[in-house]
């Protein structure tokens, strides 16, 4: 089996996130693609939107797509869950020959401080989704998802276009109200 995880706060999911789920579905060779949002990020000392909420959210978008599998294991440890932590959960449950972990550009900076970063290098494949002017290391796999958005534009009422009908009202609703 090979394996795809996409994670993150989600807060709130917009096109950036569908694009990267979709060109995952058509590019990676993948049997299954879980989606997780966080309960909170270890790298954040707060969210907006509350984990059920974004859950839901995450359900209506992707819950319907073939090979897609919203888990909501991280939101249910009510703290702040490292990836190595996640990875080895998924790895134990479903002994994966090959474990993709999709991440937004954004993330580079950051990547090497995450909680045994070098353990969690050994255990995935990082494929790297293409965003602003954030610089990816060689030998790393990229998307060019070909969308420019951010949940914190979207939360700064910027970019509102780009969150899918399906939830648009309840995303406006929750980050004006």
């Amino acid at each position: 089996m090979n394996l795809a995880l996409f994670g993150g706060s989600f807060d709130p999911p917009h096109f950036g996130h569908t694009s990267i789920i979709k060109m995952a579905l058509n590019t990676l060779k993948i049997d299954k693609l879980i989606v997780m949002p966080t309960y909170i990020s270890p790298f954040k000392d707060k969210f907006s939107a509350p984990p059920e909420l974004r859950l839901k959210w995450i359900k209506t978008l992707w819950g319907d797509l073939d090979r897609v599998e919203i888990s909501n294991y991280e939101c249910e440890q009510n703290r702040p869950v490292p990836t190595i932590e996640t990875t080895k959960y998924l790895k134990n449950l479903y002994n994966p020959e090959n474990f993709y972990l999709l991440l937004g550009a954004d993330h580079m900076p950051n990547l090497h401080k995450w909680h045994n970063f070098d353990e969690l290098n050994k255990m995935v494949k990082f494929i790297v989704a293409k965003r602003d002017d954030f610089s990816i290391p060689l030998g790393l796999e990229i998307m060019d998802t070909h969308v420019h958005i951010s949940s914190s534009m979207v939360r700064l009422g910027d970019g509102l276009d780009k969150i899918d009908d399906k939830i648009k009202d309840e995303v406006i609703k929750f980050y004006k109200g």
